[in-house]
């Protein structure tokens, strides 16, 4: 299963890695308005190919820039323009492995750390150096097991 988890993970990246360079933050006036005056179609003409009022799709342009529309409007409008609606959650650091290594080196030294203040207090505290290769250690392991508390 395991395996299985960073397989997909690394297919996942994959995808991020192609789309990287098309995915950035949408125009200030959104997309719809943008593609839709960017190629010269009306509101009047959207509305037409959505059977809604021209106020409707002027209401759903202004949702999108404000990120209140829902997807299912979003589409019906993309659809309406001859356009596909895609959606993809993109991980803040680039790569979901770079999001696991993250989470796991945090989770990492939360334990090294909780297990070392222990072995201070009944004076068997270890090394700068042991302390930093606990810690490597410990992330690579939760970066194999990916387990469910990395996300706690």
């Amino acid at each position: 299963m395991k395996n299985l988890r960073n397989l997909f993970v690394k297919q996942l990246d994959q995808r991020y890695a192609a789309l990287r360079p098309v995915i950035r933050t949408a125009p200030d006036m959104g997309w719809l308005r943008s593609l839709r005056m960017g190629l010269g179609i009306s509101l009047q003409q959207v509305a037409d190919r959505q059977g809604v009022s021209k106020q409707h799709v002027s209401q759903a342009e202004k949702r999108e820039a404000d990120g209140t529309l829902t997807i299912n409007s979003l589409r019906s409008t993309a659809e309406a323009m001859d356009m596909e609606l895609f959606y993809v959650l993109v991980p803040k650091d680039g790569s979901l492995q770079k999001l696991i290594e993250r989470r796991a080196r945090r989770l990492a030294e939360e334990i090294v750390l909780s297990t070392n203040q222990t072995m201070k207090l009944e004076g068997q505290a270890v090394s700068e150096e042991r302390l930093k290769q606990a810690i490597e250690e410990q992330t690579e392991d939760l970066q194999r097991e990916i387990p469910k508390r990395l996300w706690d």
